[in-house]
């Protein structure tokens, strides 16, 4: 006899919900796996919790789950460090995006609340119009907000030269910010 989808343990499921990620072309939605699987979407952020305690790169984005075990894992990353206003913001993710760039996250070191990191997956300027408008609608700020304008992406490209793109035309903007001290040690970790 077949076992329901509910039926399933723990790491029956966790794997069924790798399955997924792994073929799905796009974000995938709690409520998505949480169908393929006969369980709540609670059961699946702490299904996801346990993959990534268990060296799985799944990332949530605005739209769903990533696995980043695909394309992005292979591709070459750096941790940029920018500021600017929030009205150059689309300016920023614009100029990463037109040169090949998916920018990963953005993370803030705050002095006493430590590193908050936020996952983005911004690949196109249409992703850019998503994000913007979520910010704009009075959903949420920009997490740079609370530290002056100040943070850090993560951002990945097909090729380590693209990568050298970016950082050139963030200087040229004005947009890169040093590295301080106590941000260094805090990064490593």
């Amino acid at each position: 006899m077949a076992r329901k989808a509910g039926d399933m343990t723990g790491d029956e499921r966790r794997g069924v919900i790798l399955a997924e990620l792994r073929g799905a072309a796009k974000p995938l939605s709690g409520s998505a796996l949480a169908r393929a699987t006969g369980v709540s979407r609670q059961v699946i952020v702490q299904d996801i919790a346990l993959l990534r305690a268990n060296g799985h790169d799944v990332i949530a984005t605005a739209r769903g789950y990533v696995l980043q075990e695909g394309a992005n894992a292979q591709m070459p990353t750096r941790l940029f460090k920018v500021r600017h206003t929030v009205d150059q913001l689309e300016d920023e993710l614009d100029l990463v995006v037109d040169r090949g760039g998916i920018v990963m996250n953005v993370m803030v070191n705050h002095r006493v609340y430590g590193k908050i990191t936020a996952d983005l997956d911004i690949r196109n300027r249409r992703d850019v119009a998503r994000y913007l408008e979520d910010i704009h609608s009075g959903k949420s700020v920009p997490l740079m907000t609370v530290t002056s304008g100040y943070h850090f992406h993560r951002v990945a490209a097909d090729t380590v030269e693209q990568l050298d793109e970016i950082e050139a035309a963030l200087a040229e903007r004005g947009y890169l910010a040093p590295v301080l001290p106590y941000e260094a040690d805090a990064l490593a970790s």
